[in-house]
């Protein structure tokens, strides 16, 4: 009876022992009363392979593209059916569509059609599969919509065409159309107002420091080069254009083809923020009616290694605060070789899509981005492999009229930051207790608080392969709800069920190479 006694209470003591809280591997700390810039939006744009897909894909298919871009919805075990964007970007094409293999585009695909035909009368039923995503965002209350323009209508050209064809990084545009070109944008965003559709920008200079260089029959798409000056006119043009016609519709510019463009270099577009927003620059264009403290640029180019990504970032983060300035990053994927991060050979999709979560956070937390835009939606691509620039892999016909798609892992890393953080959220302090450079190969954080709800949202990217058992302290405390998503090799943006209104005092498990939204609604004292 004594053994028997004594074996059980050994098992008892046992049972205690191995019941104990394990040592977390890192405790993230949370401080919302310090706090940074407010969140705008987190969006995406749906340029080329958009046309054939809403124009001509059976309706079964491109809706469930478009419930994975824009549906805030949840199945029935709690999985969200999609990443709820919260801007949605439209290109208003220049007409190389129309003069076909003229055009001088190869990829008929990356040709666009112009709602001005060269009589100068309108045909809005053009851009037809553009459109029929522009309504659907619309339909799922997509917070902001964006026009923007690669070039102007082939018509206004100086060659005719929608590119340039020799390399003097000069304005396509021709001298005598430039009211024009405002008119024209003017004049599409009235006929979508009219229709209920609202613009809250236009982008009418994407890129201006490329050449846009094509050579007739091999180039790639439309675009035209802008210098500063070019900038600050359109600009002006446009603000009285749009005052004139009563549009409640903001400007966006620069949309700088590179970060670094912003603050340095002495070509014909850069340095921009001290060209056109410092009030001695006889280019400012600070004080017009329509233009936002807001300058855009796109995080291309500038992804070669940890220390670039920080550096840059935090370059773009000084030089915009000193000029009271909203940064935008307004696109982004990876062209370059940085996301391969030193490794030979193809990257999975869930590499490519931990190393495009790894940009979106540097962008936000040392740019201070208030919004963060994604190129492209969707492409023709493998969806296991190299998935570096799109969220949805097409795999269409050679008409390009059916075809079919899978989502890949890129989708739902955008997916933690677009569908949990919402427009006026307010991001605030977050310590991991690493360096930056440390963090970028282990464990990035960052939160973002919803001032009037409470809300917590809490993101954490697991760069490494290992498992760390994270402990959260919220304001010095452990005592709150929360619900965890995870995307990792195995899960797309999944609701962890056990971990459902689990306290934070219990600490959480996030795998090696995973992504991990953290949804804290309630305390309790």
């Amino acid at each position: 009876m004594k053994l028997l006694s004594y074996f059980f209470l050994l098992m008892v003591l046992t049972t205690i022992s191995c019941s104990k809280p394990l040592e977390p591997d890192r405790i993230i700390t949370v401080d919302t009363q310090v706090t940074y810039q407010t969140m705008d939006n987190f969006g995406a744009a749906g340029c080329w392979f958009g046309e054939g897909i809403g124009k001509y894909w059976p309706h079964e298919k491109k809706e469930r593209i478009a419930e994975l871009l824009f549906s805030k919805a949840v199945d029935s075990l709690g999985n969200p059916k999609g990443i709820g964007l919260s801007s949605w970007r439209f290109n208003i094409g220049a007409g190389t569509q129309e003069q076909g293999d003229s055009s001088g585009i190869s990829d008929f695909r990356k040709r666009v059609e112009c709602f001005l035909n060269s009589d100068g009368t309108y045909d809005w039923s053009k851009q037809e599969g553009y459109q029929w995503f522009l309504k659907q965002a619309k339909h799922y209350d997509v917070e902001q919509l964006i026009a923007f323009s690669n070039s102007p209508p082939v018509q206004f050209t100086e060659n005719g065409l929608g590119y340039k064809l020799n390399k003097d990084f000069k304005t396509n545009l021709r001298a005598e159309h430039f009211k024009d070109y405002v008119q024209f944008l003017t004049q599409v965003l009235s006929h979508f107002e009219e229709s209920g559709i609202h613009f809250d920008y236009i982008s009418p200079c994407n890129e201006p420091q490329w050449d846009w260089f094509g050579e007739f029959g091999t180039a790639k798409q439309e675009g035209t080069p802008w210098s500063n000056a070019n900038i600050s006119e359109i600009a002006k043009l446009l603000d009285s254009t749009l005052t004139a016609s009563q549009l409640e519709t903001d400007i966006l510019i620069t949309e700088a083809a590179q970060l670094n463009f912003l603050y340095e270099g002495n070509g014909h577009a850069h340095q921009q923020i001290a060209n056109l927003f410092h009030p001695d620059s006889s280019l400012y264009v600070g004080d017009l009616k329509h233009m936002p403290n807001i300058i855009a640029a796109h995080s291309y180019f500038t992804d070669n290694s940890d220390d670039q990504i920080i550096s840059v970032r935090e370059k773009v983060g000084e030089a915009t605060k000193q000029a009271n300035l909203k940064f935008w990053e307004s696109e982004y994927s990876m062209l370059a070789n940085g996301y391969k991060d030193g490794h030979k050979g193809k990257r999975t999709a869930m590499d490519c899509a931990l190393f495009l979560a790894k940009i979106i956070h540097f962008d936000i937390t040392k740019a201070n981005a208030s919004a963060w835009q994604f190129w492209n939606a969707f492409e023709p691509g493998d969806s296991d492999f190299d998935t570096k620039y799109y969220f949805i892999a097409l795999d269409p016909n050679e008409a390009y009229t059916d075809g079919e798609f899978s989502p890949v892992k890129n989708l739902w890393s955008m997916g933690h930051y677009s569908r949990f953080v919402r427009p006026g959220m307010v991001r605030v302090e977050v310590n991991t207790g690493m360096t930056d450079l440390e963090s970028a190969q282990s464990l990035m954080s960052s939160a973002y608080l919803d001032e009037e709800s409470g809300r917590l949202v809490v993101i954490v990217i697991n760069y490494s392969e290992k498992d760390q058992l994270i402990k959260l302290d919220v304001n010095g405390s452990n005592y709150y709800r929360f619900t965890q998503f995870t995307t990792s090799a195995e899960e797309d943006m999944n609701l962890y069920k056990e971990e459902e209104n689990k306290l934070l005092d219990e600490g959480f498990n996030i795998h090696g190479k995973s992504i991990v939204t953290l949804v804290l609604d309630s305390k309790f004292e």
